[in-house]
């Protein structure tokens, strides 16, 4: 899907469809910046109502971040940040900008989401060009969805724009191939964490073989996991690794089997942000996840 601007109903008027997605237009320039600096004609909002931009801030990284992502965040006046965003990008929001911290951590969540989405509605009533800066990418397991659901809803503008997914960016950390040829034809990603707090996945898909799974959001429930997948026809001893941090300065991982990742973990006291990774691919780590994990 191309990255571009949402517009509630009351903006389309002769837009042909209702909530169209419409090509990316370079983005409107932060407040800071003139309208119509770049030189481009951009398409009104409701007077006196700010703009909503989901922006993917990557694995941790900053040198991940997009251009555009770089440009939005060092202009924004107004940042609504995730727990995953990583510290260095945090670090790039301006000392003037009004921050809000909207961090979810297990069994601790700073705002609730229906808050946020009502914190985002407010902000952007108030005038404010708002940078909602969510850890990956907006729309993988980043609840995004739901927050440009709610700004249309409340006739918000938004523009989304993608940042590199925690999988990428854990496989580019790694030397870990998330496809190959001779190994894994599929790539499934998964989260272990369902919004009713169950870990009821479609078990029998995950166990295919020649496939990488990528588990987001499932330390918590790395047992269970390991113990299904073997269940439902996964070899014990495939081979299988979680990563924490991936590509920022705290990133280490364990290297196992399936059978044996959960004691693995365990002893490296591995904790969370992580991602599982499953799959023969896991067996052509060229040595990164030991080494980090060692050096950590």
């Amino acid at each position: 899907m191309q990255a571009g601007t949402h517009l509630p109903d009351a903006l389309q008027a002769g837009a042909g469809k209702t909530r169209a997605l419409r090509a990316s237009r370079g983005g409107r320039p932060p407040r800071s910046t003139p309208d119509h600096a770049d030189g481009k004609q951009h398409l009104p909002r409701a007077r006196g109502t700010g703009k909503v931009f989901l922006v993917g801030a990557g694995p941790g990284d900053p040198e991940l971040l997009t251009v555009k992502a770089m440009r939005l965040i060092c202009g924004a006046d107004a940042v609504v940040y995730d727990h995953l965003v990583g510290e260095a990008v945090v670090a790039l929001i301006p000392a003037g900008a009004r921050r809000v911290y909207a961090g979810k951590e297990a069994g601790n969540h700073a705002l609730p989401q229906h808050e946020i989405n009502g914190l985002l509605v407010r902000l952007a009533r108030e005038g404010h060009d708002v940078v909602r800066l969510k850890g990956g990418d907006p729309f993988i397991f980043g609840r995004g969805g739901e927050e440009m659901q709610a700004l249309i809803e409340a006739g918000v503008e938004c523009e989304i724009v993608p940042g590199i997914t925690a999988a990428a960016g854990a496989a580019s950390a790694t030397g870990i191939p998330l496809t190959h040829r001779e190994h894994a034809q599929t790539l499934v990603f998964a989260t272990g964490h369902l919004k009713d707090d169950t870990v009821d996945l479609d078990w029998p898909a995950l166990a295919r073989p020649r496939q990488t799974v990528v588990i987001y959001m499932g330390l918590g429930a790395l047992e269970i996991i390991c113990t299904q997948l073997i269940g439902h026809g996964l070899p014990a001893d495939t081979p299988a690794a979680v990563i924490h941090a991936a590509t920022t300065p705290r990133q280490c991982g364990v290297h196992a089997t399936l059978a044996t990742l959960p004691g693995a973990v365990r002893d490296a006291a591995i904790r969370a942000p992580a991602l599982i990774m499953i799959g023969e691919v896991v067996a052509l780590d060229p040595g990164l996840v030991l080494a980090v994990a060692a050096a950590g």
